[in-house]
């Protein structure tokens, strides 16, 4: 074995256990007293190479602090806006059309010669276009996702954020110092659902929005659940339905109840009939605070738990404890953060949304979902990632 890689293996030794005795024998064996000095220099060199370098003590030798992640993170908003302006413009539905060149997408979105080749450029950049032979085009991601024509466009959700929360947030300063909302609410408007409700095309858009953000965890709940144990469900805040839909497509033994206010009805009914369901999805109106829960053997709440306050939490998940049947499940599903609170920024960020968005609304972690489970009753509960940034919490009565 060459000095040098001995000298890395006994640095490496020294590492691992904390023992400079290593050194000594180190010395002992393979020098005399007059190199010593010698060695010592090589293992010092070998050390280097492991950034841990021996003077008496060991200490890690770190990069000095760079102000990449502040400054990216300080003005991700430039990227957010980019982004939201080119949905706000339609320009990934246009691009589906076929690649355009620069001056032929400048003419049919609109745009002004002197932003159009920077903006373009930027969403080549920022990896939502591709850029071939001066003709610009849709990436997988955003032809798949971005397209308002195709079923699985997710837009809407950015529609909503670029039309509303984008604005929202410039007050998230006001919410922290107040704990209260700074939405619509913050200036004596009625509240967002209410606004939403009274408005069937703007629900219609909303209702869409929420199907897009949340079809991986209706798939993922679909097929890993153990359905073949049980007979009937029922969605709660069912919105336009896709959540049961995605389980009714994929266990046809299943007869499945949408549970939302009677304004989604329309919305809902047409979701299903589109999907060949009508005959085994219901609709049934009611308002899961008020009114009795449909009696199913599985309920779900999808997005729902985060909207409201802990006592409100409690009160239903404790509610579908007691419509539930022995035996029966409740899943629930959010952007749950992680236990330790540190991970998942998604989840945090959500919960900062809600302080803007409810009154009382919070995200929470899959720990604190468990114990409201068995707070209510639920005799097994566990929680199971799905999907991109959702997990889901199964609870067994």
């Amino acid at each position: 074995m060459c000095i040098v890689a001995f000298a890395t293996q006994i640095g490496q030794q020294l590492f691992a256990t904390g023992d400079f005795r290593v050194l000594t024998r180190f010395n002992q064996s393979l020098l005399t007293v007059k190199r010593v000095r010698w060695f010592k220099l090589s293992v010092e060199f070998s050390l280097k190479k492991s950034k841990y370098i021996h003077r008496g003590e060991i200490s890690v030798t770190t990069a000095s602090p760079q102000p990449d992640q502040i400054l990216q993170v300080g003005l991700a908003f430039w990227s957010s806006k980019t982004l939201l302006s080119a949905v706000e413009m339609e320009v990934f539905t246009e691009l589906a059309k076929g690649p355009q060149e620069l001056e032929s997408l400048t003419g049919r979105l609109g745009l002004h010669p002197r932003s159009a080749r920077d903006f373009l450029d930027a969403l080549v950049a920022l990896g939502f276009l591709e850029r071939h032979d001066g003709k610009y085009s849709n990436t997988p991601s955003t032809g798949h996702f971005l397209d308002k024509h195709k079923p699985t466009y997710i837009g809407g959700m950015l529609e909503m954020a670029n039309r509303r929360l984008f604005g929202h947030w410039n007050k998230l300063t006001t919410a922290l110092r107040t704990g209260q909302p700074q939405n619509e609410v913050a200036h004596g408007d009625p509240d967002v659902f209410s606004t939403l409700y009274s408005d069937p095309q703007r629900l219609k858009g909303f209702l869409r929005a929420m199907t897009g953000i949340s079809r991986g965890a209706n798939i993922a709940i679909a097929s890993r659940f153990p359905w073949a144990n049980y007979k009937s469900v029922a969605d709660v805040g069912a919105a336009q339905g896709d959540l049961i839909v995605q389980v009714a497509l994929r266990n046809p033994h299943l007869s499945a109840v949408g549970f939302d206010l009677a304004e989604v009805a329309p919305i809902f009914e047409e979701y299903v009939e589109d999907h060949g369901l009508s005959s085994r999805v219901r609709f049934q109106a009611g308002n899961f605070f008020r009114d009795p829960l449909p009696q199913t053997d599985v309920m779900m709440m999808g997005h729902i738990l985060h909207d409201w306050n802990l006592e409100e939490k409690r009160f239903l998940i404790r509610k579908a404890w007691e419509t539930l049947p022995k035996e029966g499940a409740l899943i629930v599903y959010d952007a749950m953060i992680d236990d330790d609170r540190s991970k998942n920024p998604h989840g945090l960020l959500m919960s900062l949304n809600m302080l803007i968005e409810t009154p009382g609304g919070f995200d929470y972690t899959g720990a604190d979902c468990i114990g409201w489970l068995k707070e209510a009753g639920f005799s097994q509960a566990h929680v199971e990632h799905l999907s991109g940034l959702d997990s889901m919490a199964v609870g067994i009565k």
